[in-house]
């Protein structure tokens, strides 16, 4: 009996397609990790199948599969470390509101948002941190 190629190749295909829809798609960090979960079983699927097909010794690619899935739940593991300390810290695992935690040099907390760096609104002591904070940027 002969593998037919087509088949876990196709299956592998729409695996990978769906993985990418829901990674480009979703808000919900949890549903990206399962969707990146998704693309490395496809992966995975496709290791196996050439490694069947093209009869190899060594079963290089079924060994392949075995580091990948270890990679996988090493980076599940540290992934979801990171959405729970995100979500207690801001009540939403969205991955739209990540973006407000980039913090940026222009954010200074003493700062009266006037536009100037050396207005009314500043001291000289209060704008040299800003200045050293741009000259080091």
């Amino acid at each position: 009996m002969h593998l037919h190629l087509a088949y876990p190749a196709v299956l592998a295909v729409l695996l990978f397609c769906v993985g990418l829809y829901g990674v480009l798609a979703r808000r919900n960090a949890i549903l990206v990790l399962m969707s990146v979960e998704l693309m490395l079983n496809a992966v995975n699927l496709n290791l196996v199948a050439f490694d069947v097909w093209l009869r190899d010794s060594l079963h290089a690619g079924q060994a392949l599969t075995l580091f990948t899935i270890a990679i996988a739940a090493a980076e599940i593991g540290i992934g979801l470390a990171i959405v729970l300390a995100v979500y207690r810290n801001r009540g939403s695992s969205a991955v739209d509101d990540l973006r407000d935690t980039v913090e940026r040099p222009d954010d200074d907390p003493g700062d009266n948002n006037d536009g100037d760096d050396d207005g009314p609104g500043n001291t000289d002591a209060e704008a040299a941190p800003a200045q050293k904070a741009e000259a080091t940027a």
